[in-house]
């Protein structure tokens, strides 16, 4: 009997440990939602080919997640009730193929996307204290349990073990605020403009990346600036490419069969430009949302080519919007290797747009750039800064903390965060100061007109007192009334409990089982009450199965 608790026991923690796990692993999921695209992004580098990878990854952890929590709140009403888990093994069997699945996702995630770890203490600033209220409800309605066990006549030192770990808990709980810091906690009066919209890449959820009619769909949703990858072809023309070969955004693999794995600055001007670049849009529909499209727009999408950086260049200049431009340099074999900033900068002249519009981001030759906007890809110092005549940063949104936001502010230096897809991350950043924000869907914030959440630091403290002495109250009163109510069941005899229980039944039923209750005390002597209250073998969780 001893050996069936301990394993029972062992069971309920490596439950509790798998749904723990797992709770985590949703939740990073849930986040990382802002870059999914860089994900597939990742895998498709890896395999070359494209294919949404979030899909089975969040159907695995939704049917994974609510089978353990399943399993969980059968597990608790066991407990509550004084009995044994007694899992069943099919039960078992899956607990621990979540367990091994879930592991494994976390040790390749960590290999392949490391860096989206820092998405789980960024988003903390937006959801910390609302997670916290929800766990310090959590943990109060625990103490039922907790106290139900530990108020017991028989007290244990497993009992007085789980009391010291529960009140520990409970406290890190309360205090826990002091440890939460978000930009959002902070006066309305101090909150700064609206940041600015970027277009990356135009609005590649809306119609193909780097294309004109991204760019187009872009303006339409009120970006401040167009951000762009620049390559330059075989004669020398400034093209829109982000990868570095045609073959996800082009139709190569059937015009030029041969080539679709060579860089895309080794075709000259005259073969991009004879590729499709919008049907592999409609056929992979990267973003799930070709549906929503009008049939309109999807015909334009079916006739679109690459895009020129003249091109680019041109519609924002005619819409009174600034240029971003990310420039890839060409192979050593290209050549036009030692003249490509010429020919972009000659692009940029062709176009017409004024200089003052565009910004430039590569760190080579900026002395022949002067009269264009010059931002930094790396976090330097302000000395450094200043040294090279830098006066903005651009930035991903996990090097951009809160406090490195307000130093580079307070010495007048702009920053702009990219990526930037979801509202909770543009809030926190609005309510940091940040100057713009670089998203591949401004058609999402678009409809972010306030910050989802401000609260000022009083109110906060407020909220976050009046929870502490609302749970301390609840626990006490849970301790208390279970206190009383062991008590009162320990002053029935096993006598009194068996005939309240038939308290209903018919009188000749009552009679029997009087006269078999006496032949049991007289032949055995009277049983413990805890050996009627608590029955040595409890439920099966199998049979929820």
């Amino acid at each position: 009997m001893h050996f069936q608790l301990t394993w029972e026991c062992a069971w309920f923690i490596i439950l509790c440990s798998t749904f723990s796990l797992l709770l985590f692993w949703a939740y990073f999921w849930l986040e990382a939602h802002n870059d999914y695209n860089q994900f597939n992004w990742l895998l498709y580098n890896r395999s070359g080919e494209w294919k949404d990878g979030t899909v089975p990854i969040l159907a695995t952890t939704a049917v994974g997640f609510s089978y353990i929590t399943f399993l969980m709140i059968l597990a608790l009403c066991h407990i509550s009730l004084g009995q044994q888990l007694n899992l069943y093994w099919i039960h078992k069997v899956g607990v621990l193929a979540a367990l091994i699945t879930t592991v494994s996702g976390v040790v390749s995630i960590d290999d392949v996307w490391g860096d989206e770890w820092d998405i789980i203490l960024i988003s903390l600033q937006s959801t910390g204290p609302f997670l916290h209220i929800g766990a310090l409800a959590a943990v109060t309605a625990l103490g039922w349990l907790v106290a139900e066990h530990v108020v017991r006549a028989e007290r244990t030192k497993f009992h007085m073990i789980l009391l010291l770990v529960y009140l520990s808990v409970l406290l890190a709980l309360y205090m826990a605020p002091l440890a939460i810091s978000s930009p959002c906690i902070m006066d309305k009066n101090s909150l700064k403009s609206r940041p600015d919209v970027i277009g990356r890449r135009g609005a590649p959820m809306l119609a193909p990346e780097n294309t004109l009619m991204s760019f187009n769909k872009a303006l339409q949703q009120g970006v401040s600036s167009l951000e762009a990858d620049v390559t330059v072809s075989l004669d020398g023309v400034p093209f829109l490419m982000r990868d570095r070969t045609l073959k996800r955004t082009t139709d190569i693999a059937k015009v030029f069969p041969d080539r679709q794995h060579e860089d895309a600055s080794l075709f000259n001007w005259t073969e991009i430009r004879s590729l499709n670049a919008g049907q592999w849009f409609l056929e992979n529909d990267p973003f799930w949302t070709v549906g929503s499209l009008t049939g309109r727009d999807r015909n334009r999408i079916r006739n679109l080519t690459v895009c020129s950086l003249v091109e680019m260049l041109r519609l924002a200049a005619r819409a009174n919007r600034s240029a971003l431009l990310y420039l890839r340099r060409p192979p050593p074999e290209h050549p036009h290797y030692k003249t490509w900033i010429m020919d972009t900068l000659w692009a940029v002249q062709r176009s017409g747009i004024s200089q003052k519009r565009v910004t430039w981001t590569p760190d080579t030759d900026r002395g022949r750039v002067r009269g264009l906007q010059q931002t930094s890809l790396e976090k330097l110092s302000v000395e450094e800064l200043r040294h090279r005549g830098i006066s903005s940063l651009t930035l991903r949104y996990s090097q951009a903390s809160n406090k490195d936001i307000q130093d580079f502010l307070a010495n007048n230096m702009s920053v702009t965060v990219y990526p930037v897809n979801e509202p909770w991350l543009y809030s926190v950043l609005w309510c940091s100061g940040v100057s713009s924000v670089s998203s591949d869907t401004p058609q999402v914030l678009r409809k972010v007109p306030y910050p989802i959440w401000l609260m000022s630091p009083d109110k906060y403290c407020l909220v976050w007192i009046t929870s502490d002495l609302v749970s301390i109250a609840i626990v006490i009163g849970i301790f208390i009334f279970q206190k009383w109510r062991m008590s009162g069941m320990q002053n029935y005899n096993p006598e009194q409990i068996m005939l309240s229980a038939v308290a209903r039944r018919p009188s000749r039923d009552v009679n029997i089982m009087k006269e078999k209750l006496i032949f049991s005390e007289v032949s055995n002597g009277v049983t413990s009450t805890d050996e009627h209250l608590y029955p040595e073998n409890g439920y099966d969780i199998g049979q929820y199965k």
